[in-house]
C-alpha cells in the first residue's frame, strides 16, 4: 500500500508544485525554513507550510527547578502560545503531544538533572498546525544542538466524506472533512511516534493515512536535509 502511495501521491516541495494522478489533495503544501532567528534561545527555527507558520525556540540543557529534576535524564517542558490570548484546552493537548514526541527521540540520558523547554509560537493557522508545531520543534532542536537519536516530523491527514484523502490539508479541507488524523514519524524506519485523531474513519482507512503519511514524511526529511545544507554550506 505504501508503495502504491508512493507511486500515486506526487508531492509540492520547495522548488514548486507536482500534481500526480490523484490532483492537488496528494500534495504538500510549500515548505520554508528558517534557524537561527532569535538571539536568546539556545537554538531556533520558523516553519512555513502553506500559510501556517510557527516559530520554535529551544532553551537548555539549563538548570532545572528542584522540584521537576529528574536524576536519570533530562526534564523536557512544552510551551505552545497561541497567536491571540491565553493559551487554553487545545494548546494543552497539543502540547502534551508535542512533548510525548521529543520524548521519544532526545537522548535525555545524556544530560540528568537539566531542564530543555520548547517554546512554541504561532505566527497564523491555516491549516495543519500540529504537523507544523512538530515540524517547527525539530528543526529548533537540531539549531540548538541537542541530541537525538533520530529526526521526526508531522504530516496531517484528512478524510473528505466520500473517502478522499487529503494530505497537509487547510483551514477550510479540515472544517469540510469528517475526520482529521495527525501522525509524527521518525526519520530512520519511519516508525510512528505518536497519532491523534479527530471524527469517524474505518481500520483500513487509518492505515491508507498512516502509509500515505509515511509517504509523505521522506518529502519532509529531504526538506529538512536540503534547508540543513543550504544553512552550514553558506558558514
Amino acid at each position: 500500500m505504501e508503495g502504491a502511495m508512493q507511486a500515486d501521491a506526487k508531492i509540492r516541495s520547495e522548488s514548486g508544485t507536482e500534481s500526480g494522478p490523484r490532483g492537488p489533495a496528494c500534495s504538500l503544501r510549500h515548505f520554508a525554513c528558517e534557524q537561527n532567528l532569535l538571539s536568546r534561545p539556545d537554538g531556533s527555527a520558523s516553519f512555513l507550510q502553506g500559510d501556517t507558520s510557527v516559530l520554535a525556540g529551544v532553551y537548555g540543557p539549563a538548570e532545572v527547578k528542584v522540584s521537576k529534576e529528574i536524576f536519570n535524564k533530562a526534564t523536557l517542558e512544552v510551551i505552545l502560545r497561541p497567536k491571540i490570548g491565553l493559551p487554553g484546552v487545545a494548546e494543552k493537548s497539543r502540547e502534551r503531544l508535542i512533548r510525548n514526541t521529543c520524548e521519544a527521540v532526545v537522548l535525555g540520558t545524556l544530560h540528568p538533572r537539566t531542564s530543555i523547554t520548547v517554546v512554541l509560537q504561532v505566527i497564523s493557522d491555516a491549516g495543519s498546525l500540529l504537523a507544523c508545531c512538530l515540524n517547527a520543534a525539530c528543526m529548533a532542536l537540531v539549531d540548538a544542538g541537542v541530541p537525538m537519536r533520530a529526526l521526526f516530523c508531522g504530516v496531517t491527514c484528512a478524510l473528505n466524506s466520500d473517502g478522499t484523502l487529503v494530505l497537509d490539508p487547510t483551514a477550510k479541507q479540515e472544517k469540510e472533512a469528517r475526520a482529521i488524523l495527525t501522525f509524527a514519524l521518525d526519520s530512520v524506519e519511519r516508525k510512528l511516534l505518536m497519532s491523534t485523531t479527530k471524527g469517524l474513519y474505518s481500520d483500513a482507512e487509518l492505515q491508507q493515512c498512516l502509509a500515505a503519511a509515511q509517504a509523505a514524511s521522506q518529502h519532509v526529511f529531504r526538506f529538512y536535509r536540503e534547508s540543513l545544507q543550504r544553512r552550514y554550506s553558506k558558514s
